[in-house]
C-alpha cells in the first residue's frame, strides 16, 4: 500500500499539533529534547550535503555559484574549494549534488554542462583534494585535482529544467545517479522517460571511474542505453541506501502532486507518464493511469496522490547516528513545497508518516544528511542560506 499511511502519534503529541514544535530561529524549540542551531549561514542555494573524506567532514554545494564547500559545524565556518567544473547555472542547473566514495580518496559531482549550441545535460565527475593524503600543512585543502568527467547524460536539450542528479554509492560499490525527464510535456508512451535509447527520466548505475557494469539489466539491448538501471521516472532529486538492507531507494517530484517515494529494483519502469497518481498543473486531470492498473510497472512505496499536497520531496537520508536511537532506520526527505522536513517510519515494506522537522520555520529544505556526530543536517534552498543542524538538548 503505497498511499500515505500516518503514524498515529509520536510520543504525546499528534500529527495535527506539529506547528509549534520546531519553528522559531535557531536554538529554540517546544521539543525539550532537540536542539536547533545554525552552524554556518551566508550560503547561496545550498544544493548537496554529504559527509565523508579524510577525517569525515560535512560538504556542501550552492547551485548558482558553483562553489564547493567544506563545513566545520563546530566552527561555524565553511572553506571553498578550489578547483570544480564549470557549470550551466541557468533554471535550475548548477553546481548539484556531492558524494564521497567508501574509500573517502575521490569525491563526486554531479553538474549542468551546456554543448556549443546551449543545449544542456547532467554530467558526473570526481576529483581529489590536493595535499600529502587530501591535506596540506595546515591540516585542510582548498582546492581538487585529478579531476576528470566520468559520464554524460545523452542526449543534450533545450531546455533548463529536471535534471535530477543524485548520486549515491551502493552496498557492492558501484554508483547510482538520477537523471530527470528534463520536463517534456507529451504523456503518453513516447515520452522519453518510457524509452531506453536515452538516458532522460533513469537511474543510471555506474562503476565508480564511470564505466559500465557488464551485470546492469541492459547491458546488451540495442533498444537500451548501457547504463540504465531503471526508468520511467520524472525527477528524482532524492537517493539513498537502507541501512539494513542495502536497496536503493528515492524520492521523486511529482507534476501536481503525485510525489512518490520508491525502492528501486533492477530493469524496473516506475511507470512515469503513463502511470502515475498525480495530475496535470491548472486543469488537475489525471496523467495515465494508477500503478495498480498496469502489472509491467512498480508502485511507489509511499507517495502523496493527486489533492493530498504533496511535499515536492528533495534530498533525503536514512537515519544511521547514534545521537537519536529511536531514529534508526527512518528516513527524513527534504519538502520544498511544504517547506518542513517529511518523517518517514520504515518497517519492511511498511512506510508511515510521522511528525515532520521544522514545521513552521516557513523555509524550503534541499537536502539532509547525517552528520559524523549522528546530528540531522538540514540544507535550506534559499539565496542567503543556512545549514541547521538538529541534534539532542
Amino acid at each position: 500500500m503505497w498511499r500515505r499511511s500516518y503514524l498515529s502519534a509520536v510520543g504525546a503529541v499528534g500529527i495535527g499539533a506539529v506547528g509549534g514544535c520546531l519553528g522559531g530561529p535557531a536554538g529554540e524549540s517546544s521539543r525539550g529534547d532537540l536542539a536547533v542551531e545554525t552552524v554556518v549561514d551566508g550560503l547561496t542555494h545550498p544544493w548537496g550535503l554529504a559527509v565523508g573524506g579524510p577525517d569525515g567532514a560535512l560538504w556542501v554545494t550552492e547551485r548558482d555559484t558553483g562553489r564547493l564547500r567544506r563545513v566545520d559545524p563546530d566552527a561555524g565556518t565553511t572553506t571553498a574549494i578550489d578547483g570544480t567544473p564549470t557549470v550551466d547555472t541557468a533554471g535550475q542547473g548548477g553546481l548539484l549534488d556531492v558524494t564521497w566514495d567508501p574509500d573517502g580518496e575521490w569525491i563526486y559531482l554531479t553538474y549542468v554542462v551546456a554543448n556549443e549550441t546551449g543545449e544542456t545535460t547532467t554530467r558526473l565527475g570526481r576529483g581529489r583534494l590536493a595535499g600529502d593524503g587530501g591535506w596540506n600543512a595546515e591540516g585542510n585543502s582548498d582546492r581538487l585535482i585529478e579531476f576528470e568527467r566520468l559520464y554524460t547524460a545523452e542526449p543534450f536539450i533545450d531546455d533548463n529544467g529536471h535534471y535530477g542528479s543524485r548520486v549515491a554509492f551502493g552496498p557492492e560499490g558501484y554508483l547510482y545517479m538520477t537523471v530527470g525527464d528534463r520536463q517534456f510535456k507529451n504523456f503518453g508512451p513516447d515520452h522519453v522517460a518510457q524509452d531506453r535509447t536515452n538516458d532522460l527520466g533513469t537511474t543510471l548505475r555506474l562503476r565508480p571511474d564511470g564505466a559500465i557494469p557488464s551485470d546492469n539489466p541492459f547491458v546488451g539491448d540495442a533498444e537500451a542505453r548501457d547504463a540504465i538501471y531503471s526508468y520511467g521516472h520524472r525527477n528524482a532529486q532524492g537517493l539513498d541506501v537502507h541501512p539494513e538492507t542495502g536497496a536503493i531507494w528515492e524520492s521523486e517530484f511529482g507534476e501536481s502532486d503525485g510525489d512518490e517515494i520508491n525502492r528501486i529494483e533492477r530493469g524496473g519502469n516506475y511507470g512515469w507518464p503513463v502511470a502515475d497518481e498525480g495530475c496535470t498543473y491548472g486543469t488537475g486531470q489525471p496523467i495515465g493511469v494508477s500503478h495498480d492498473d498496469r502489472e509491467d510497472v512498480i508502485a511507489p512505496v509511499f507517495g502523496w496522490p493527486c489533492g493530498e499536497d504533496g511535499p515536492a520531496p528533495s534530498g533525503m537520508t536514512f537515519y544511521d547516528g547514534d545521537a537519536f536511537p529511536e531514529w534508526q532506520g527512518d528516513l527524513f526527505v527534504g519538502g520544498l513545497v511544504t517547506q518542513r522536513v517529511v518523517h518517514l517510519v520504515v518497517d519492511g515494506d511498511e512506510v508511515r508518516e510521522a511528525e515532520p522537522l521544522l514545521a513552521d520555520r516557513q523555509q524550503r529544505i534541499r537536502d539532509v544528511t547525517v552528520g559524523r556526530d549522528g546530528a540531522l543536517y538540514v540544507a535550506i534552498d534559499a539565496g542567503d542560506a543556512p545549514i541547521v543542524r538538529l541534534r539532542p538538548a
